[in-house]
């Protein structure tokens, strides 16, 4: 997780280095041209200050998703970027630009929140509840309160979690799904 937001941070300085390049990485809702930006939208941001209100949630949130195991937590992020992405995409006003890791963020949550009860493991509803406990309030950036605030990003991102928590439950030692 250390790498990955370390990384938010370059991508930021090179962009803000070369007069804010990659902004063009952002996400235009439906032309059919930025599907190809979906994926790398996740990592760009509009500033240190976007970046760094991501930051600490997402080595948080991150570092717990990965306990599980790094393959699951790769496909898990996956999912999250191409949900939250998509709904970008689908959703968002016309002729506008999104871009950063607060998808990512909030889909981490949704998946936190609910993989304990999926997968029937007393320890992560407890992780899910102590989550919600420290991070509840990040679901008012579900509802379209603020402006220049990707709330599509934030819903899609969070459906993607959740649907993560089902599509990647634990399986039984018979191969089982719980």
């Amino acid at each position: 997780m250390l790498a990955w937001v370390g990384l938010l941070w370059l991508l930021e300085a090179v962009d803000v280095a070369t007069n804010h390049s990659l902004d063009t990485f952002g996400i235009v809702p439906r032309e059919t041209g930025e599907l190809r930006d979906i994926i790398p939208a996740a990592f760009m941001h509009f500033g240190f200050a976007h970046v760094a209100a991501n930051s600490l949630p997402l080595l948080v949130l991150g570092f717990i998703a990965a306990l599980r195991g790094i393959r699951r937590f790769l496909s898990v992020s996956f999912v999250i970027i191409l949900s939250s992405g998509l709904g970008v995409w689908l959703v968002a006003p016309a002729h506008t630009n999104t871009a950063g890791a607060s998808g990512v963020v909030f889909g981490l949550f949704g998946y936190l929140l609910v993989r304990g009860f999926v997968d029937r493991r007393l320890l992560d509803i407890a992780v899910g509840l102590g989550v919600a406990v420290l991070y509840g309030s990040i679901l008012w950036g579900v509802l379209p309160t603020a402006q220049g605030v990707s709330w599509q990003g934030h819903l899609f991102g969070l459906l993607g979690g959740v649907a993560s928590a089902f599509f990647f439950r634990a399986r039984t030692p018979d191969g089982l799904m719980r």
